[in-house]
């Protein structure tokens, strides 16, 4: 079974269509989002099928602005002329009860030309017979790879086709297609006599062939056989090494740091006049970077048609951007425009895409190899309980290792607490080169002074 086509989407008819309906209406600025997708995914269970799934979906946004500027939106999945008509009615009708306040408005960069992404080209889909014969024999050499590993719980290969487009009344008129493939392998090992433990590895590409099956088996692997002998740690203040993949869920998780709209509602730790602070160690540097070779299926252009870029965050500490969409550029009316980071929706909202973190080394004796007494947190948990974005605190459950001289001793369970201002000032190293992750790449990230809280 192979995944059924996308809808052909035609720039130019849909265009026509939305015009001639906005213009038998009277409606003279409107704008459509369009995103179309084949999902296909299978889950395994020891040596079983468990799950088989094949979906299509098209979600269309309608957005309508009225002659008071109020702005109307709607959702479809009829891109027929009749369910268009119908949907810029609908939004029409909603825009008089549109946000008097601050109205979004069309992105006047919506029509600038794009940069093409050097990226892999689209891989063909792969029938659903393959992909489930793929990781039976993933997950059987994850079960062969050591004797307390009796399953792999959470598992699954997935692949999926995407098609963006976006069309507005100033002539704007974008399309991009991408595909994306996925495998996670979460193994979970158990002794007689001890606590069950589990890790696991995720890889991402751009279709499944090009997936690294063997590195994914063997770091799940890996990392559950290295969780399996724990001990308890004391309760204390540690320095704390961050694996890239938990350094980038912190910074994930307190994005609010540099998302303009969070700024103007009050819910960020940065003010309008924060830029140019300096927020974190003289070590760090952080950039978006939504076109980094690295990040699969990058976006071209954002929820409002807005080409995306690599924006500088933190320049050896200092902020240097905010998020923006049209709306919060406008809104702090200091130059900023729009960044590409916009998601349209009943309100525009704004997130990081891909964040790549850079360092200098700093601390030199600091090493994973060498150094005693540091706990190394491996991955991080509870984020969404775990942190208070606007006070900046975080207490947060991680696995990680107790190092020693080089060697590490899982930790049996602790958490992780500080707050996140004093964190990016107290970093104090920047080990390695950065490492890929589905979210981003990061180096080791050194902080001292962070509290860990073993268990009872």
């Amino acid at each position: 079974m192979t995944s059924p086509p996308l809808v052909a989407l035609d720039r130019e008819a849909l265009r026509q269509h939305m015009a001639d309906g906005a213009s038998r209406m009277g409606i003279a600025t409107w704008d459509l989002g369009i995103t179309c997708g084949n999902d296909t995914s299978v889950q395994v269970d020891r040596g079983e099928p468990k799950q088989l799934k094949a979906r299509q979906s098209t979600t269309a946004m309608v957005r309508v602005w009225n002659g008071q500027g109020l702005v109307g939106i709607t959702s479809t999945n009829d891109l027929s002329p009749p369910g268009l008509t119908a949907a810029l009615s609908g939004a029409q009708q909603a825009s008089a009860f549109g946000d008097a306040q601050s109205p979004p408005r069309l992105s006047p960069q919506a029509r600038d030309p794009l940069t093409p992404l050097h990226h892999q080209p689209r891989q063909p889909a792969l029938p659903m017979q393959t992909l489930l014969e793929r990781l039976l024999d993933a997950e059987r050499q994850v079960l062969n790879s050591h004797p307390a590993i009796s399953t792999v719980p959470y598992n699954g290969l997935a692949q999926a086709q995407r098609e963006r487009l976006y069309i507005n009344s100033a002539g704007a008129l974008r399309r991009q297609s991408t595909t994306t493939a996925s495998l996670w392998l979460y193994p979970r090992a158990e002794e007689a006599g001890r606590k069950p433990r589990s890790a696991g590895a995720v890889r991402l590409a751009p279709g499944v062939d090009a997936l690294d099956l063997e590195g994914c088996i063997a770091e799940a692997t890996e990392r559950t056989i290295s969780h399996l002998d724990y001990a308890p740690i004391d309760t204390g203040v540690y320095t704390v090494c961050f694996c890239p993949e938990a350094f980038l869920d912190l910074l994930w998780a307190f994005g609010s740091m540099v998302n303009a709209q969070a700024v103007l509602d009050g819910i960020s730790l940065s003010q309008r006049n924060s830029l140019g602070s300096q927020v974190a160690s003289p070590l760090l540097t952080v950039a978006d970077d939504a076109r980094h070779p690295r990040h699969v299926a990058a976006p071209e252009f954002d929820g409002e048609g807005t080409p995306t870029r690599r924006l500088p965050l933190i320049e050896r500490g200092h902020l240097r951007h905010f998020l923006h969409s049209e709306g919060t550029a406008r809104a702090f009316a200091d130059g900023s425009v729009a960044t590409g980071h916009a998601n349209m929706g009943a309100k525009v909202t704004l997130s990081p895409q891909w964040l790549d973190v850079e360092g200098q080394r700093g601390d030199s004796s600091l090493s994973c190899e060498s150094s005693s007494g540091v706990v190394l947190v491996d991955s991080l948990s509870a984020l969404h309980a775990g942190v208070k974005a606007s006070q900046g605190s975080f207490s947060l459950p991680f696995d990680g290792w107790l190092l020693s001289g080089g060697e590490r001793r899982s930790i049996e369970a602790a958490t992780v607490a500080g707050d996140i201002r004093s964190t990016l000032q107290r970093i104090v190293a920047c080990e390695g080169d950065p490492q890929c992750t589905p979210s981003g790449r990061s180096p080791h990230i050194w902080v001292e002074g962070l509290t860990i809280t073993g268990e009872a």
